[in-house]
């Protein structure tokens, strides 16, 4: 899938996924995501949510997985694991570099990489996810 059919998709079967981040660039099992942060992503501290953190590392790597199987709908996410590095900038939007390492018949499995924007050297999170993709028959 190309940029603006993902865009397209996205839109139509996950609308709920602006909430998470906007798409910024897609390409062959990559994805460039950015959450512009604001007060609902903050917790007590002045630091970004994990939840916040975790949604749009989920939904970066579920636009690189549908970049490479096309529309699919019904891949789930069957694992997330996330590792919090440094805290990120309360007063930058996030930004989410997703790639897929292998996607087979039945899993995807892919990182994403979390940077408070203007600080891109120093990720604020790595996130490992792993989808299940169903069979031709079932999507």
């Amino acid at each position: 899938m190309d940029f603006e059919a993902m865009q397209g998709f996205l839109t139509e079967h996950f609308p709920q996924g602006e909430q998470y981040g906007e798409l910024l660039q897609l390409g062959d099992g990559w994805a460039l995501m950015k959450l512009p942060v604001d007060d609902q992503h903050l917790r007590p501290g002045g630091t970004v949510s994990g939840p916040a953190m975790m949604g749009l590392a989920d939904v970066a790597l579920y636009a690189a997985l549908l970049s490479k199987i096309g529309p699919v709908p019904l891949a789930v996410t069957t694992n997330l694991n996330i590792n919090f590095l440094r805290r990120p900038r309360p007063d930058a939007d996030l930004l989410a570099r997703a790639k897929m390492l292998k996607v087979g018949k039945r899993l995807g499995v892919g990182e994403v990489y979390l940077f408070s924007e203007g600080a891109e050297d120093d990720p604020v999170a790595h996130a490992t996810l792993t989808y299940s993709i169903p069979e031709p028959g079932a999507r």
